[in-house]
């Protein structure tokens, strides 16, 4: 096993018929935290921008290891996770730098930038004091120069950043108890979480509009797993793919005309694993018409989790991966 992920590992339920999906991915989690400092030695990952327009993909790094989760910044660099890490990748000169987070160091593929890029949402794992079995998953912030983490998130024990409200003052998440996890948001400063899904199965990867209007995500409702949206109380849900992928994690372009997700070419019930075939897809959102965007390639988890636009819509990072 690799390092922390909470979608890799879900598949290590798939024998326990008697618990619910969110207590098979709970299951998960424990497992990955026991392997959380092991190397997956023979993973290569390839960091790549893909040209909306023209299809063409640009590669920026590639490197031995799980890289994940790549979030664009205005000031022309990507975030990424490693190893219980975040860095910056800047596009330009192609240098890979840690960004300290103080005493957070099991940082998961859950993260991204706020409006302006001031800040950076994380997702961290939490054992608790030594001795307890206490298994948490919390949000907090941090500088996106690096710096002490604020945390965010309540008791919950799972919280699962993704999204970030236009104004800066809102963060969407996946979160819940262990019988059903939904999407939440709560305000970045604190406080009372709202629970906005309380479908059946997993609803997901919660992302704004960049008009404020909608929150897009993922959810297992229809029996597949297929894109939702809803307006950002909660109300008005709505199915927007209805095809034989396995549809996950909506991105809104910042011009709010398309939004990119990934396509598992085959179905993975509420899974979301690593090292399947998988695609990039674009859907208008003026005529809801949808299309490929890359080939089939080897991804999944940690390939697009995360917002990765560029700030001017003409681009998306992602991350492909090839194992020996």
């Amino acid at each position: 096993m690799t390092k922390l992920n909470r979608k890799r590992f879900i598949n290590k339920g798939a024998n326990l018929p008697f618990l619910k999906p969110a207590a098979m991915m709970f299951l998960c989690l424990l497992f990955s935290a026991s392997a959380f400092t092991q190397s997956k030695h023979d993973t290569t990952s390839y960091i790549q921008t893909l040209n909306i327009k023209t299809g063409k993909i640009d590669t920026i790094l590639v490197a031995k290891g799980d890289f994940e989760a790549p979030n664009w910044h205005p000031d022309n660099y990507l975030v990424v996770n490693f190893r219980g890490k975040i860095y910056k990748l800047d596009l330009a000169t192609k240098a890979l730098t840690e960004i300290n987070t103080g005493a957070l160091n099991q940082i998961m593929d859950d993260h991204g930038l706020s409006p302006g890029g001031k800040w950076i949402a994380i997702t961290s794992f939490d054992t608790g004091n030594a001795g307890q079995k206490v298994y948490k998953f919390s949000i907090s912030i941090v500088p996106a120069g690096g710096g002490q983490p604020k945390k965010i998130t309540t008791s919950q024990d799972l919280s699962f950043w993704h999204g970030w409200s236009p104004d800066g003052k809102t963060i969407a998440y996946c979160g819940g108890d262990f019988s059903n996890l939904d999407v939440y948001t709560i305000p970045v400063e604190g406080g009372t979480p709202k629970r906005l899904t309380d479908a059946p199965g997993l609803d997901d990867g919660p992302d704004y509009s960049p008009d404020g209007k909608y929150i897009y995500f993922h959810s297992y409702r229809s029996g597949r797993m297929q894109i939702w949206r809803m307006h950002t109380d909660g109300s008005q849900q709505e199915q927007m793919t209805f095809d034989e992928n396995a549809n996950w994690f909506p991105h809104p372009s910042p011009d709010n005309k398309s939004i990119a997700y990934i396509a598992y070419t085959t179905d993975q019930k509420q899974l979301h694993p690593f090292g399947k075939d998988v695609k990039l897809r674009l859907m208008d959102l003026k005529t809801k018409t949808v299309k490929d965007i890359t080939p089939v390639f080897y991804g999944g988890a940690g390939t697009i989790n995360t917002p990765s636009w560029s700030p001017d819509s003409k681009k998306v990072a992602f991350v492909s991966y090839s194992v020996k």
